[in-house]
């Protein structure tokens, strides 16, 4: 039996490494939406391919890798995965779980010829084939338009490149360069993360490697048990509509042993690119349940044990092949938000009003002006945050997918991207007003420079905004306005291939958070600090809040 200290020892020695496969693939790779925005993630998992230990990154990305690693195995004869291998995907039908543009790398670990462990990482790649540059269009019908398909492949075998799958690989993206060096980061971070725990293995000796891995599971096992003892017990539910008319359904339940997630009662898939997978669903069951548990504490394997999911087959939370895929991230976002709705009157203590709850992807291209080389901006949008008992919404943060990532400063997106950044400020829209305030959204203005660009975007929550608790007033609507040079502007939720000219502007527009309780309870010199600073008009404060200013 392996002593306490020892496996703690080993334990953050697996974070340290997670860590630094993280920053491996921060410093070396080549696309801002991976070194600057942080779209990535990495993490470490045992020879079963259950996560151990993850790095920094996006939250819905952890949980991708532990489903990607096992299908990597499944798919492989035991036989054939050797020192030095290292192995992708990117298919959501074939353990990719998100979309063809976030490229899993994974690499088995061995010592002494013993497989002790895996290393894996995530990070979306800015365009991967398909019908449309940057391959995300709101007009793909099927899996096959929207790229190029890595179903669980190996791409290194004993540590010497397969030059014909990287061959493929490049000559199916419009920007092959930047491709190939965003793989070869992934390549290289697997790389830093498998010699890192062969060090730990050999120093500690493999048997006590592997019995303080399964040790610290159990330990997250007890800690999410534990934490559900405080949880409401029961069956909640939940139905909302969507902007598109749809009608999306939760039921949750509740026990001392289980957190069950019953999707079952859903729309049937989509003909276009807003479906998920089952796996992708389970990810969202996953943040809401941790963050209810254990929220400050890694996450792995046995942290999730008491999740029981249920979906249909079929269904826009379980699509079949092949259908598109490519907006995945906001029906996630739409099962997160709604098991959040569906508890958050029961558990106002961990959880707040509504949010934003959109990744607002603005996908923005065309042909640099002074290099003449292909560009494209994948840039995930920062909004407003919803209230609680006693505290304000926090303003201008990305979504509660999205996590603890970066915008791409202006400097980089003038410098590598054909636009320049008019302005980047906070929405002060009406929404979100109560005793407490919803966190503001942004308004941000791109302006074009490049001949023959295009404008690609997708989001949710643009008919029906951020929800407010307790008479706290909804936020507002995400939308995309599109500001020609010449010509009226125009507003949207979802839009593909719109054509875009030098000095056009593309406005993005990110929601309030809700509100929480009566605004007329808000605190007077609150309501006069948001006159001052012109975050609030006195028409709006006297009309909403009662202010005598």
């Amino acid at each position: 039996m392996t002593d306490p200290i020892t496996q703690e020892i080993i334990q953050n020695s697996l974070q340290a490494a997670a860590d630094e496969m993280f920053a491996a693939m921060r410093n070396t790779a080549m696309s801002s939406i991976i070194y600057e925005v942080l779209d990535m993630g990495t993490g470490i998992l045992d020879h079963r391919g259950e996560i151990a230990c993850s790095g920094a990154g996006i939250p819905a990305f952890i949980g991708v890798l532990d489903k990607a690693v096992k299908v990597i195995i499944a798919r492989q004869d035991p036989k054939d995965i050797r020192p030095g291998d290292v192995f992708c995907t990117n298919d959501p039908y074939y353990g990719g779980v998100t979309h063809l543009n976030d490229i899993i790398v994974a690499m088995p670990v061995f010592v002494d010829g013993t497989m002790i462990a895996w290393t894996a990482n995530i990070a979306h790649n800015s365009d991967v084939g398909g019908m449309a540059p940057g391959s995300l269009t709101g007009e793909a019908k099927e899996i096959f338009q929207e790229g190029l398909r890595l179903p669980a492949i190996k791409i290194i075998s004993e540590g010497k490149p397969i030059q014909p799958v990287f061959e493929i690989v490049k000559v199916n993206s419009r920007m092959p360069d930047v491709l190939e060096g965003d793989v070869w980061a992934a390549i290289a971070s697997v790389r830093v993360g498998a010699r890192r725990l062969e060090e730990i293995a050999r120093k500690y000796g493999v048997t006590t490697f592997q019995e303080a891995m399964r040790n610290f599971m159990d330990y997250g096992e007890q800690v999410s048990r534990k934490a559900m003892a405080t949880l409401p017990k029961g069956t909640f539910e939940l139905s909302e509509e969507q902007d598109d008319g749809s009608v999306f359904n939760v039921k949750i339940t509740i026990t001392d042993d289980v957190f069950e997630v019953d999707l079952r009662d859903n729309p049937d898939q989509s003909p276009g690119p807003v479906n998920t997978t089952r796996d992708g669903v389970m990810v969202s069951t996953q943040m809401i349940f941790k963050s209810l548990t254990d929220p400050y504490s890694p996450a792995n394997e046995g942290s999730f044990r008491p999740i029981r999911l249920l979906t249909r087959e079929g269904s826009v939370f379980h699509a079949r092949e092949p259908a598109p895929i490519g907006f995945y991230y906001e029906i996630e976002l739409r099962v997160y938000d709604i098991m959040w709705r569906c508890l958050a009157p029961h558990i106002p203590d961990r959880l707040a009003s509504g949010h934003f709850a959109s990744v607002c992807g603005t996908f923005i291209g065309g042909i640099h002006p002074d290099t003449g080389r292909q560009y494209t901006i994948v840039e995930p949008q920062l909004g407003g945050w919803g209230a609680r008992a006693g505290a304000d919404g926090n303003s201008a943060i990305f979504s509660g997918f999205h996590g603890e990532t970066y915008n791409c400063p202006a400097e980089i997106n003038e410098a590598r991207n054909g636009v320049m950044v008019d302005q980047m400020a906070l929405n002060t829209s009406p929404g979100g007003e109560g005793e407490f305030e919803g966190g503001r959204g942004i308004v941000m203005d791109y302006r074009v420079r490049a001949q023959n660009g295009y404008l690609t975007a997708g989001y949710t929550r643009s008919k029906f905004p951020a929800w407010g608790m307790e008479s706290g007033r909804d936020g507002s609507p995400n939308l995309v306005e599109f500001r020609p040079k010449e010509g009226e502007p125009q507003r949207f939720a979802f839009v593909s291939g719109l054509a875009t000219k030098p000095g056009d502007v593309i406005r993005v527009i990110t929601g309030n958070g809700g509100g929480y309780g009566d605004p007329r309870k808000r605190d007077r010199a609150r309501v006069a600090m948001d006159v001052k600073n012109g975050l609030l008009s006195p028409e709006r404060a006297r009309e909403i809040y009662g202010w005598e200013g």
